[in-house]
């Protein structure tokens, strides 16, 4: 793992509160360092959320980078009117993308950091080959549609062949993790290299969230540092 690349917490705005979105945005956003926005279609996964109005609302009201995840059919259409409402990461799901490399190519022609997901049963070696040329993996931790589930286990080994593939191709990758983070299973997919956390619940329920974020990311980051220096002995 680079050791460069610090702990990040992605607030999921799936289980805040959506009668009052901003106020709960706002009680994150001084710690957080992006806001993690789930779009689903109802075909992808069983649920429907959020469309690029949203995003284009809250543009001029919140002071976090936009970390966009498109769990839909037919990533290709959605690339455009996201990156018009200036996310920083576009990630789409190796599952639903025909053309990978075209996607990929098309997200950073926009101006956009590119990612792609893997849900939990899908390996590694779905998207080795294109790992050197995106800037963010995301390991599903749970099966997508759904916030508040249950966090799969079987789902570490990945974390770390990932990380493995990134040392040798892509140093800078980010690996982020979503799907029942909290404070004992984000050390343990810390210890096998990630390190970006999409935290739903476990951030939006706390009576006091900055508070959290500040002291699981100074855990974290400590708890990176001596993994990495194990890895590299």
């Amino acid at each position: 793992m680079n050791n460069t690349l610090r702990i990040k917490i992605a607030p999921s705005i799936l289980a805040a509160d959506f009668s009052r979105l901003l106020d709960d945005i706002k009680r994150v956003e001084k710690e957080a360092d992006l806001l993690h926005i789930d779009i689903m279609d109802g075909h992808f996964v069983p649920n429907i959320t959020f469309g690029p109005g949203l995003l284009r609302s809250l543009k001029g009201e919140v002071n976090l980078p936009f970390d966009v995840h498109l769990m839909v059919d037919y990533p290709e259409r959605w690339i455009e009117p996201f990156a018009e409402v200036g996310c920083e990461f576009i990630t789409v799901h190796v599952e639903a993308a025909s053309h990978l490399d075209r996607l990929v190519n098309f997200i950073k022609k926009r101006g956009r950091k590119a990612g792609v997901a893997l849900n939990p049963t899908t390996p590694e070696s779905a998207v080795e080959y294109i790992i050197p040329k995106v800037d963010l993996v995301l390991a599903m931790t749970v099966n997508p549609g759904f916030g508040a589930q249950k966090f799969i286990p079987e789902v570490l080994p990945k974390i770390s062949a990932i990380r493995k593939i990134a040392e040798r191709k892509n140093p800078d990758l980010e690996i982020a993790v979503d799907g029942g983070i909290n404070e004992v299973t984000s050390r343990q997919v810390v210890e096998k290299g990630a390190n970006i956390l999409v935290m739903g619940s476990f951030i939006f329920n706390s009576s006091n969230p900055e508070d959290l974020i500040i002291n699981l990311k100074r855990k974290l980051n400590s708890k990176s540092e001596r993994s990495y220096e194990r890895r590299s002995k």
